[in-house]
């Protein structure tokens, strides 16, 4: 994990996954489709920004599929700070995957699934990204954007698949090590970053969302 130089002026991060979607709880690949929130997503976007209405946020940056611009909406109203789409915090293109439940992709393509399930860094299934493909992308992305604003407080609204890769260059873990760590829709997330890197300070504080008006914590990217 990166070590931060005294003499560093770290940017705080909260790295922050968009509310549920209805795809989100049938476990339906949603990749670069552009599904809306559901009542429950909307409901959790709006307890995010509460909660970090007082966390001095400066800039937002989002995905530009809607399930996070709308996130990243709410935010901005609460914090009043600039709020920007970046194409490049998209959710990983899953190709054919995408529109199709977890179940089905065993159903229709279980050599494909197996490969995806195994996390082969070199695999895409038809006409997406590869796994490589997709870390570089994130990461390049997050790490430009962080270093736009040294020694201030930002945050990234993006996807699954995008904070999965955060949390991978934050710990140091690979591209095929299982996932071990929840990735909550909505939930709050913390990463300090310098010039050599991100820093994982907080994971998964879904706090704010006790009450929530229905279960809504699953796994779907």
């Amino acid at each position: 994990m990166p070590v931060l130089e005294p003499t560093q002026e770290p940017t705080r991060v909260f790295a922050l996954r968009h509310g549920r979607t209805a795809w989100n709880r049938t476990l339906r690949i949603q990749g670069q489709l552009d599904v809306p929130l559901d009542d429950t997503g909307r409901w959790q976007a709006e307890r995010l920004a509460e909660a970090l209405a007082d966390e001095g946020i400066e800039a937002i940056y989002s995905s530009d599929l809607e399930r996070a611009l709308a996130t990243a909406r709410a935010l901005a109203a609460r914090c009043a700070a600039p709020l920007v789409a970046e194409r490049a915090l998209r959710e990983r293109a899953f190709g054919t995957f995408e529109g199709v439940t977890y179940a089905e992709i065993d159903a229709r393509w279980p050599e494909e699934a197996a490969r995806w399930r195994r996390r082969e860094p070199d695999f895409g299934p038809g006409g997406g990204e590869t796994l490589t493909e997709f870390f570089a992308r994130c990461l390049g992305a997050a790490s430009a954007l962080a270093a736009r604003h040294p020694g201030q407080t930002i945050a990234l609204v993006a996807h699954g698949g995008v904070l999965d890769c955060l949390y991978r260059a934050a710990t140091g873990l690979g591209l095929q090590a299982p996932r071990s760590w929840q990735l909550g829709n909505a939930a709050i997330n913390r990463l300090l970053w310098h010039g050599e890197g991100f820093v994982l300070v907080g994971w998964n504080d879904c706090a704010h969302l006790d009450s929530p008006p229905e279960a809504a914590v699953v796994e779907a990217d």
